[in-house]
This record gives C-alpha cells, sequence and structure tokens, in this order.
C-alpha cells in the first residue's frame, strides 16, 4: 500500500471516528439532559408518583438493555447504516411522543420508544468494520469522551435549557439533536463487507458469559449506573426542596463539583497506568459507597452536598474511564464485540432497575433509603471484585492462514511463538485470531506463519 493511500485510509479513519462519535455525543445528550430535572418537573405531570417518575427515567434503559444485540445482528444482516438510521428514527419518534404528552404514562412510552433506538451495538460494529486494529482502541476511546462529555454538559446545560424550554421543550430539543444526528449518518460510509466476529454466536456468547473477569466487569457498570440513575430519582428534588436551591443553582452546583471531580480524577488515572487498573477501580468503588453514605446523611447542609457530589463524581468519571478498557483486555480472542455488547446491555440494565429502584425506595421508604441502597449495592461490588488480577495490556491479531494447514497443528504453532498468549483458528474462514503481548512478541516468527498463510 503506498504512503497516499494510507494517509487516505487514515483520513477515513478519523472522519468515521469523528462521525460516530458525534452521533453518540448528540443522542446521548439528548437522553442524560433529562436526567437532572424530571425528578423536579415530572411531578407536575398527570398520574406521576416517585416509582412512576423512577419508571420514567429508567424505562430508555430497559429497551436499551432488550435491544442492544438484535440491533447489532440486523445490522449484520441488513447493513449497519440502515440499522442508524432507523435508530435515530425512533429516537426522535419518542421525543415527539414525550414532548407531546401531558401524563406520566404518555412520557414513559416516549421514553421507552427513544430508547428502542439501540443503536450503540451498530456504531461498535461500524468501527470495527471501517477502522483498523492498530486505531480501534483510539476510536472506542474517542467514542467514550464523547459520551463522557455528554453527560457532563447535560447535568450542567439540563437544569438551564428546563428552566428556559420546560419539560416539553426539552423533548422537542431531544428531537432536534436527533434530527442532526440523522444528517450526520447519512455521511457514514456503508461497508461492503461487515469485518464481524468470525466466530461462531453461540461460541462468542459462552466465552464471554463464562470468563469471572467479564462478569465481575459487566457487574460493574450495571451497578454505576444503577447508582447514578437512583441518586437523580431523588437528588434533583432534595436540591429544591431541602437547600431551596433553584434549577439554575443545580447547574452551577453539577459544574463545580464535576470539574473539580474530573481534576481529582486525573492524577488516579494516572496511578492506573502505571501501578495498575484493578487496585484504582476498588479504590473507585470505596468511593463511590463513602459518597452514597453522604447523600444519605447529608441532611439539610449545603457543604455536606458538595462534598457528596464531588467524590460521586471523581469516583464515576474515573470508573467510566477506566472499565471499557478493562472489557478489551479481558475478552477472549475473537470476542471483543460480542463482550462489548453484553457490557452496554449491561450498563442499561443498570439504568433501568436504577430507576425503579430509586423510584419505589423513595416512594415507600424515604431519600435516605435510596442512597444507602445504592451504597449497599456498591459494597457487593466491591466484594465481588475480591480476587480480581490485573489484565495483561495485549493488542488483537487477525492473520490468515493456508487453507491446506490442519488447525489443530496451527493453533500449536501459534501458541508456541512468544508472545502470542491465546490463539483461535476459524477454520471454515481460514483465519487466525490472537491476542499478543507486545512486548514480548517475537514478530518476525508471526510474521512468517503469517506468510506461509498467503502463500
Amino acid at each position: 500500500m503506498t504512503d497516499e493511500s494510507t494517509a487516505a485510509l487514515r483520513r477515513t479513519e478519523i472522519s468515521t471516528s469523528s462521525s460516530l462519535a458525534a452521533i453518540f455525543a448528540l443522542r446521548m445528550f439528548g437522553l442524560f439532559m433529562i436526567l437532572p430535572i424530571f425528578a423536579v418537573f415530572g411531578g407536575q405531570l398527570e398520574g406521576a408518583t416517585p416509582l412512576l417518575i423512577g419508571t420514567a427515567i429508567g424505562a430508555y434503559g430497559l429497551m436499551q438493555a432488550c435491544l442492544q444485540i438484535p440491533f447489532g445482528m440486523l445490522s449484520d444482516r441488513f447493513g449497519r447504516r440502515p440499522m442508524l438510521l432507523i435508530g435515530l428514527a425512533l429516537f426522535m419518534a419518542g421525543g415527539v411522543v414525550a414532548a407531546l404528552s401531558d401524563t406520566i404514562y404518555g412520557v414513559i412510552l416516549g421514553r421507552a420508544l427513544q430508547g428502542s433506538g439501540a443503536i450503540a451495538s451498530v456504531i461498535m460494529a461500524l468501527i470495527g468494520d471501517v477502522v483498523s486494529e492498530r486505531n480501534r482502541t483510539k476510536a472506542m476511546a474517542l467514542i467514550g469522551m464523547s459520551v463522557g462529555g455528554s453527560f457532563i454538559l447535560a447535568l450542567i446545560l439540563g437544569p438551564l435549557l428546563a428552566h428556559w424550554l420546560g419539560l416539553s421543550g426539552l423533548f422537542w430539543l431531544t428531537v432536534a439533536l436527533g434530527a442532526v444526528a440523522l444528517l450526520v449518518a447519512l455521511r457514514v460510509p456503508a461497508p461492503k463487507v461487515m469485518l464481524d466476529e468470525a466466530l461462531p454466536p453461540s461460541q462468542r456468547f459462552r466465552q464471554v458469559l463464562g470468563s469471572p473477569d467479564l462478569r465481575r466487569l459487566d457487574l460493574g457498570i450495571l451497578v454505576l449506573h444503577l447508582t447514578m440513575t437512583a441518586s437523580f430519582v431523588v437528588l434533583p428534588k432534595l436540591l429544591q426542596t431541602r437547600l431551596g436551591l433553584s434549577l439554575d443553582q443545580h447547574s452551577l452546583l453539577y459544574l463545580v463539583v464535576l470539574v473539580a471531580g474530573f481534576l481529582a480524577m486525573i492524577p488516579l488515572i494516572i496511578a492506573a497506568e502505571r501501578r495498575g487498573a484493578v487496585p484504582i477501580k476498588r479504590a473507585a468503588v470505596a468511593l463511590l459507597i463513602v459518597a452514597e453514605v453522604l447523600l444519605a446523611v447529608a441532611g439539610e447542609t449545603l457543604w455536606h452536598f458538595v462534598l457528596a457530589l464531588f467524590v460521586y463524581f471523581m469516583a464515576f468519571n474515573l470508573l467510566e474511564a477506566l472499565l471499557p478498557s478493562m472489557v478489551g483486555r479481558a475478552a477472549p480472542a475473537g470476542t471483543r464485540g460480542t463482550a462489548m455488547g453484553v457490557y452496554s446491555t449491561s450498563q442499561f440494565l443498570g439504568v433501568f432497575i436504577g430507576g425503579q429502584l430509586g423510584g419505589a425506595l423513595f416512594q415507600w421508604v424515604g431519600a435516605e433509603a435510596v442512597f444507602y441502597g445504592c451504597a449497599a449495592m456498591a459494597l457487593f461490588w466491591l466484594w465481588r471484585l475480591v480476587g480480581m488480577k490485573e489484565l495483561p495490556k495485549l493488542d488483537n491479531r487477525v492473520i490468515q492462514l493456508n487453507p491446506a494447514d490442519d488447525p489443530r497443528h496451527t493453533v500449536e504453532r501459534l501458541r508456541a511463538v512468544p508472545g502470542v498468549l491465546e490463539a483461535v483458528v476459524v477454520a471454515e474462514k481460514h483465519l487466525a485470531l490472537l491476542k499478543v503481548d507486545n512486548q514480548l512478541l517475537d514478530e518476525r516468527a508471526l510474521q512468517a506463519l503469517a506468510a506461509e498463510g498467503q502463500n
């Protein structure tokens, strides 16, 4: 491949990754900005109760959890871009239903319809189609930063926009954001050949669900988003009723604690790179427990809430940054896409359970019970992390094999190469899926085997 063609490929990867990150960010901003205000505005809807408010907040999460994998499979059959467009159209339709509704039930229906456009798995698969293995981690990091950025902006801008537009206006804004995302999706390239996982689906799911490390990580993202959603079923209402803060002041509070929490998180990220992600992850989960207990005992004192939210967002942002990369490390060879699909499903299931749990505890027990319940869930997560070992930083490789080679013999030869830790041969496609340690890898020996497969 010439330098010009390589540069063109790199430009295509950057453009595609940026477009997909923009779609993710626009859509998630529309969903997240409801979070910090709905506990206040939702109470004005006909038929609203704390439980139903929690249901409305979490409804999109249930639909996302149910439809992530089906959307990904349909995109294998009918193409990535058609499913992207269908998902965004459903998101916009749900926004219209919610904007026109005067009852809590109509908003629940609208939020569920928004969540039925489960395109996260499609976007992840599309990245695998058009972005090279070398640049795929960077593309995934860009997606992660877009989600984190949209979450931060939504918490800050959501209360301000709600003050000007009202609840109905916010839902109309989600429709407009969905329309912009749809226009961006029309420019995303449509690959003719989808380079999805080469292993059969049953084998991929069996390996992913059978991995103790992946189960711990899936539990973690479920608990993380459960605590976030459940806490925000209660938190905006407490800030208004106990502290007398207006929605504009909510935005200022979130801005202060988010920025402070982000700055405090940076040294911990550096420590995770140097000392390992697992001990830092345990520390972050412990901070999550502390934050929830602080919220439970905050009473009517502003600085208690400020301290609790600072600790919470420091832990939340740190875990959001660590968990996806750990999933990529823990996924067996040839199963990364499936592992990310199960991980995304767990994340959105946590949103739904958090909305239901937060609403039920708030309605039937009280606000403090919500925070103590979240602390108990985080404590269970911390207990499950006992015994988890540090995950090595491995790279994924795919090499072509000679159709005449015996698969078992090929696996033995590949595993004998220094630095090759896992090797899975897909005989019908004449491919070998590898996980390698680049620091130990004998590149020359591996390239020699790859050259044999091309002869």
